[in-house]
């Protein structure tokens, strides 16, 4: 039946509940905001017509007790605020309310205290250890690619080379058939120059090639490669008469330097020396070796070749008794001190190597007593210019400086050595050493042990630097 005109359908519980809730929470944000909302206005339902059924009375609602919410009409489904049938009004009061709402709700929000994210210990040794990884590969690579990294470096900047032209005064002496190699050694070894490289780069730049000639020359330590060879060159920096001697040098190769530095003939310095007895000499001594004192002479004119040898001899006498050692032991000294001149490079090893022979002839700690010095071998195949010997060398038993196969020091003195080897064969360290190996011919660094094991390793490192440095081979 169709609806009577006036009466309206009976809204859902739906409906009413929704209805309701926007009800409350409308006045809940007027409460906040400080303003009283406009109660929604159901609209106007207009009747649903159904021509097929007759009109029947749909009954108005009962009235709804306090505690159960007021019913709206269908309009709050469509219409949940009462936006549109509160007014324009309404609605701009309802959009303020809004607005004050999300204000509020920022204004929580921004009062709450922000939480803090947990630190990952996990996301952090993995950094660590990525850390760690990359900084090992760069340290492998920066070790295998340190050759060609110098030569670039090298290439782009050019070999080490002193800016000045020298500081403290230095007598060189240049022998008779040195090579410009042998010349640019001998400069680099009193620190004429600064390195082979630079001076031997230079040498190659002149045109014709120099030829220099033997003697002794006024230079000074730290020169430019290029003023170094200026000076070399310039015969007004060469010294008659004069000779330097450096500490170690054997006897054979000290008589070549006299022959160079003045006007006597090698011939007539060699049978001067043959004549040992003529210069006071221990009653031991079988040459003059060990006693040429190592340092620079200036000879008059014409002297003897006798004379010139007593003047190298009577020096040494001079340097003993200043060290304070009796007559009757300077043939002991002299030996241990050649000894020494020879095997050590830098100046606190001089005295650390003393111990080492002092401790290798003492039968409690090293029975066997032999020195096994490569030096002493070698002076007895002749090489006295070297410090390494074969397999085939150290297993000779006719060479009677041989220390591998001969217990205790060698049998004579091995070269001519100056104040400070005297000083250490006098004063030797305390320590328990009974190795030592140069680990860096360059630095003259030197590695002591005690036992072999600590000695092996030493040894490898020397092994591994030789193979870097094939020109020392």
């Amino acid at each position: 039946m169709p609806i009577p005109p006036g009466d309206q359908p009976l809204p859902s519980r739906k409906s009413l509940r929704a209805a309701q809730q926007a009800k409350e929470e409308a006045e809940k944000r007027a409460a906040a905001s400080g303003e009283v909302p406009l109660p929604p206005q159901p609209p106007r339902v207009e009747p649903v017509q159904q021509p097929d059924r007759d009109p029947v009375p749909i009954a108005a609602p009962e009235p709804v007790p306090d505690s159960v919410p007021d019913r709206v009409g269908i309009a709050a489904l469509i219409d949940p605020d009462g936006l549109e049938s509160a007014g324009p009004g309404a609605q701009n009061n309802r959009s303020d309310q809004r607005a004050a709402g999300r204000a509020r709700r920022r204004a929580q929000l921004a009062a709450e205290p922000k939480r803090e994210k947990r630190k990952s210990r996990k996301g952090a040794w993995g950094c660590l250890i990525a850390f760690v990884v990359i900084l090992a590969l760069l340290a492998a690579g920066a070790w295998a690619l340190r050759g060609p990294i110098t030569q670039v470096i090298n290439a782009v900047q050019g070999p080490d080379d002193y800016p000045g032209t020298g500081e403290k005064d230095v007598v060189v002496m240049i022998h008779d058939g040195d090579t410009g190699g042998d010349v640019a050694k001998t400069l680099v070894s009193q620190d004429v120059v600064q390195s082979f490289d630079a001076f031997y780069a230079t040498l190659l730049k002149e045109s014709p090639e120099p030829v220099f000639q033997p003697g002794a020359y006024q230079l000074k330590t730290q020169m430019s490669a290029r003023s170094a060879l200026d000076a070399l060159l310039d015969s007004a920096n060469k010294l008659e008469q004069t000779v330097a001697i450096p500490e170690g040098t054997a006897a054979v190769d000290v008589l070549q330097l006299l022959s160079e530095g003045t006007d006597l003939p090698i011939a007539d310095l060699q049978a001067a020396a043959a004549d040992v007895a003529s210069f006071g000499l221990p009653p031991e001594a079988t040459t003059v070796e060990g006693f040429l004192f190592p340092a620079t002479y200036t000879f008059v004119p014409g002297i003897s070749a006798h004379d010139a040898i007593q003047t190298l001899v009577s020096r040494q006498f001079q340097a003993l008794d200043a060290a304070a050692v009796p007559v009757d032991q300077r043939w002991s000294t002299i030996v241990l001190a050649s000894l020494i001149q020879r095997e050590a490079g830098l100046r606190d090893d001089y005295y650390k190597v003393s111990r080492v022979f002092l401790n290798r002839s003492d039968p409690l700690q090293w029975p066997s007593g032999l020195m096994q010095s490569d030096a002493t071998v070698a002076y007895g195949t002749g090489n006295t210019h070297l410090v390494t010997t074969t397999d085939a060398e150290r297993s000779d038993p006719s060479n009677v400086y041989n220390t591998y196969l001969h217990p205790g020091l060698p049998v004579g003195p091995i070269s001519n050595p100056g104040d400070l080897a005297i000083d250490a064969a006098l004063h030797p360290a305390d320590g328990p050493w009974l190795f030592f190996v140069t680990v860096n011919l360059d630095t003259g660094e030197t590695v002591f042990s005690t036992t072999g094991e600590e000695h092996q390793a030493a040894v490898n490192t020397w092994l591994a630097w030789m193979a870097d440095h094939p020109e020392y081979g």
